[in-house]
């Protein structure tokens, strides 16, 4: 027998996973899964490593996703919810993971038994961890990055639990979207009654794989890209959504670094030191963000002075990649042209 079927759920659960190219961490994902539940459906986007027969392999129904259109992790996801639920039309609650992440073997029981106590929760996770935090500093910034706080919340992120009715309900994940599709589907879930709750359980231990600057700026340019479209969609009173992380982007990315650099002009050619304020601005940003402390329980890492500068350092030059993310996005709408994928690895 199944070991799910031994420790069945108090929710019909089905998972949907996604990934391209994930290999041995593909497999670990869908093991892991196992564990707890039977209905495996698997998205592919173009694999050449044997993802989509590994998958089978493991019991997952495997989807090739149409590559004839733009692949978006949304339209992915979108296309193995539908598919789950059309296989299994009894199907509860969906829990959503990407194909680099592996579930922890108490996280379904303990969601799931959530959802059942709280029928005004629409979305529920956990705590997800980076793998390897210790494998390079930009591994260990997504780790402290994922340590949000507990209970309700505004978003989730990909890997989630969330109820079939309510997905449905909403129309599922904005297929266009190249990034930020999961908080823009919770406003929508929060529009319509739904609440988003995190618990403070592990739920999933994500591999970013992150080891040069290349990768870590794509991915700030990517999350910049994400605050811009998100605004321009849901931006109006009074939900806001995502107007301050895109003004914070252009402030300290843009108009003080271009202050700056102006005002260093400035005074190299007799202007005084007036001139030097941006510049001392950043400074003071960058001592400010020093000051902050690792949050609590999160990796075992020391939580020294020096890497609360480095980790401060990376910040602020962060808003720079967001930066160049948002005026990606605006010139693309600006000439009418559809957003293209924006990877990291």
């Amino acid at each position: 027998m199944n070991e799910a079927a031994s420790h069945p759920l108090p929710l019909r659960v089905a998972a949907v996973v996604i990934g391209r190219n994930e290999g041995a961490r593909l497999i670990a994902c869908l093991r892991s899964l196992r564990a707890g539940c039977e209905r495996l459906v698997y998205v592919d986007s173009g694999s050449s490593d044997g993802s989509a027969e590994a998958a089978r392999a493991l019991g997952a129904e495997v989807l090739d996703l149409d590559l004839s259109r733009p692949f978006t992790a949304a339209r992915a996801r979108n296309t193995g919810w539908r598919h789950a639920l059309a296989r299994w039309p009894d199907t509860e609650a969906l829990q959503f993971i990407d194909g680099d992440c592996e579930i922890d073997t108490d996280w379904l029981p303990q969601a799931s038994r959530f959802l059942v106590g709280r029928p005004d929760v629409v979305a529920v996770c956990g705590r997800r961890r980076e793998r390897f935090p210790e494998a390079s500093v930009y591994n260990r910034m997504c780790d402290e990055e994922w340590a949000t706080p507990i209970g309700e919340a505004r978003s989730c992120g990909g890997d989630v639990l969330m109820r079939a009715a309510a997905l449905q309900a909403v129309g599922g994940y904005r297929d266009s979207l190249i990034a930020g599709e999961e908080p823009e589907l919770c406003v929508r879930l929060r529009a319509a009654g739904g609440r988003i709750w995190r618990l403070d359980a592990e739920m999933s231990r994500h591999d970013a794989a992150m080891h040069r600057l290349g990768q870590w700026w794509q991915r700030n340019r990517r999350a910049g890209h994400a605050y811009a479209e998100g605004a321009a969609l849901h931006g109006a009173p009074p939900e806001r959504h995502c107007v301050a992380q895109t003004r914070r982007a252009l402030l300290w990315g843009l108009l003080l670094p271009l202050l700056a650099g102006l005002g260093l002009l400035a005074t190299l050619m007799g202007g005084g030191l007036p001139g030097l304020l941006p510049a001392a601005l950043l400074l003071a940003q960058w001592l400010r963000l020093s000051r902050r402390p690792v949050p609590a329980g999160v990796n075992g890492l020391p939580d020294t002075p020096a890497w609360r500068r480095q980790r401060a350092a990376f910040s602020v030059l962060g808003k720079l990649a967001e930066t160049a993310g948002v005026l990606t996005y605006a010139w693309r709408r600006w000439r009418g042209q559809a957003a293209r994928l924006i990877e990291y690895k």
